[in-house]
């Protein structure tokens, strides 16, 4: 898609835009794990309760992100993102004042969920349409913008939430994101169109360029199904490891740096797993590190004194923080840029049944043989699955998985 003649400056503003928006976005969701004691204390509502609000959201997240996906190749990425930063805010004032249990749920899980699902697909598609050249390694830093959140906007949360209580927090991180996210939105470029030449399949034809199409095809089959396989790996042991470590006989704040090392570590896999790409081509790049984070999830039922999580937690966080946006660019290159929102939301959709699955999964392993080990040998096995079912990726026009193009 064209976001009118993509300058190289034009270009990058909207990579900072778009990670400054999935920081945000992200952030806000997530910030729940910050106010899950002070708010069960408060209202009485129980832990379980209020967890399941978090639960709603990641489903709600892939739901709406394949809406959003539409909505944006049809109305363009500016309306979509500017729907979703409303809904956002509202969804946290809204939270902030709820007198239920049920109430917080729909808000928080389910409204905040579809909000937070509005960036990905829009900007990602937006992003994609603007480069020819380091395409990978742009798309990788919109998406980094997830892996800032925990860093930025949870201590925000949490010294908002010592001062003025877990009501007056969420109310304020909701002005706040509104505050922040709408003037950004008018960085996002209003409409995308088609840009360059259709991509072809090995024998020449054209790929679907409808909907139906698309999603019944061979490569958005396999797409999905990798995408899946590798959140199903990960989801686990980002959910279960602080726990495990515990079990370990780690303290509790060590125990809790493990995930924050995962987080760091994605952000430089973000960075070298992109220019890998844009030098290597997408595939093998994408192989590799689907292998290097079965192996690393693996690794951490071998550990149990902090010096070797922290090493595992390395390379686990960069093959998972590497591996998640090289999706968006196989996408790209097998479908283009006119049904690139639909997509990417459908394939989001089903990955985000992969990210349910691990906690749920882990918890349930764990309560039966009271053990992490059977969880770490599940996402091993399902780790290998994931770089198995990528090899059935077929080859593009040229016959092979090329670097992203260069600019003529």
């Amino acid at each position: 898609m064209t976001v009118p003649s993509a300058s190289p400056h034009r270009g990058w503003t909207l990579v900072a835009v778009g990670a400054l928006m999935t920081c945000v976005a992200i952030g806000v969701v997530f910030s729940l794990a910050v106010f899950l004691d002070p708010m069960g204390k408060d209202t009485g509502w129980s832990r379980a309760g209020i967890s399941t609000a978090m639960t709603l959201a990641f489903l709600s997240m892939g739901v709406g992100g394949f809406g959003w996906g539409a909505l944006s190749d049809r109305f363009g990425p500016r309306l979509v993102v500017l729907a979703g930063t409303v809904l956002l805010g509202l969804s946290n004032v809204l939270a902030s004042r709820a007198t239920s249990l049920l109430e917080f749920q729909l808000l928080y899980g389910v409204m905040m969920g579809l909000a937070a699902g509005s960036y990905f697909a829009p900007l990602i598609s937006a992003t994609a349409a603007s480069f020819d050249r380091h395409r990978s390694l742009a798309v990788s830093l919109v998406t980094a913008g997830v892996g800032v959140a925990p860093l930025t906007m949870s201590p925000l949360a949490a010294w908002l939430l010592t001062d003025y209580g877990w009501r007056t927090a969420q109310l304020v991180i909701g002005l706040g994101a509104w505050a922040v996210l709408l003037p950004a939105v008018w960085l996002v470029p209003a409409r995308i169109t088609a840009q360059g030449a259709q991509p072809v399949t090995p024998g020449g034809e054209a790929v679907p360029s409808s909907i139906g199409k698309a999603l019944r095809s061979r490569p958005f089959v396999v797409l999905a199904a990798t995408f899946f396989a590798c959140c199903a790996a990960h989801s686990g042991p980002i959910f279960h490891t602080v726990s495990y470590a515990i079990g370990c006989g780690l303290p509790t704040f060590a125990a809790v740096t493990i995930y924050s090392m995962e987080g760091v570590a994605g952000l430089g896999g973000r960075v070298v797993f992109g220019v890998a790409a844009d030098r290597l081509g997408v595939k093998p790049v994408l192989v590799a590190g689907l292998l290097l984070q079965a192996l690393a999830a693996g690794s951490y039922m071998l550990v149990n004194r902090l010096t070797g999580f922290y090493a595992v937690a390395v390379v686990f966080g960069l093959a998972y923080g590497g591996v998640m946006p090289l999706y968006a660019v196989l996408a790209r290159e097998y479908f283009g840029d006119r049904i690139l929102g639909t997509v990417l939301g459908a394939a989001s959709m089903v990955s985000s049944l992969g990210m349910a699955l691990g906690p749920v999964l882990g918890g349930w392993l764990y309560d039966r043989s009271g053990s992490y080990a059977w969880m770490y040998v599940g996402s091993l096995a399902v780790g290998l699955g994931a770089v198995a079912i990528a090899f059935a990726f077929p080859r593009t026009g040229a016959g092979r998985f090329t670097p992203a193009m260069r600019a003529s």
